[in-house]
C-alpha cells in the first residue's frame, strides 16, 4: 500500500461511517486523487461497503480518481464570469492545451483545467485561477498567455 495513504489511514483506525468524508479529503489532499487501492482501504478501515465509498466520490465533484496534472488551472463559472466571457476563457484554455471534454488533464500531465461553479470573486469577473494564483478581468489572449508562461517556467 501506498505510504502516505497508510499514514492517512492510520489516523481514522475506529473511526465510523461519519468520517468518509473528512477521509476521502484527507486522502486526496495527500494523494492528489483517490486511487481505486484508497477505495477499498477506506472501506476496510470504516467498516462500509466499497460502493458506499464509490458513490460518496461520484456524488461530490470536489473528489478526483484519476491523478491531477502537476498545474491547477480553474476557470469560474459564475453568473458574474459567464456573463463576462467565461466560456470564451475556457475555450481558450481548452485549444491552447489540447483538451477534449470531458478530458480535463493534458496527455503530459502537466495541466488539470477546472471549471468552477463561483469563486466568489464577482467584482473580479471572469476569473482565473492558475497554481493557485488569481487572475481577474481575465481574457482569452491573457490565459493563453499565462499558460504559456507557466509551461515556460516547468521546462527551466
Amino acid at each position: 500500500m501506498e505510504p502516505r495513504l497508510e499514514v492517512v489511514l492510520a489516523k481514522y483506525q475506529g473511526a465510523r461511517q461519519e468520517a468518509l468524508i473528512p477521509l476521502l479529503q484527507n486522502v486526496q489532499e495527500e494523494l492528489g486523487y483517490v486511487s481505486e487501492e484508497a477505495i477499498f482501504a477506506i472501506s476496510e478501515t470504516l467498516g462500509v461497503p466499497d460502493a458506499e465509498v464509490f458513490g460518496a466520490l461520484t456524488f461530490y465533484a470536489q473528489f478526483r480518481l484519476t491523478p491531477g496534472g502537476r498545474h491547477s488551472i480553474k476557470i469560474c463559472r459564475g453568473t458574474a464570469c459567464h456573463v463576462r466571457g467565461a466560456q470564451s476563457i475556457i475555450s481558450s484554455v481548452e485549444d491552447e492545451l489540447k483538451l477534449v471534454a470531458p478530458q480535463d488533464t493534458t496527455d503530459d500531465g502537466m495541466f488539470t483545467v477546472e471549471k468552477i461553479a463561483c469563486f466568489g470573486a464577482c467584482s473580479l469577473a471572469p476569473v482565473m485561477v492558475s497554481d493557485g494564483d488569481t487572475h481577474g478581468r481575465m481574457t482569452p489572449v491573457k490565459a493563453r498567455r499565462i499558460l504559456r508562461r507557466v509551461q515556460e517556467g516547468d521546462d527551466a
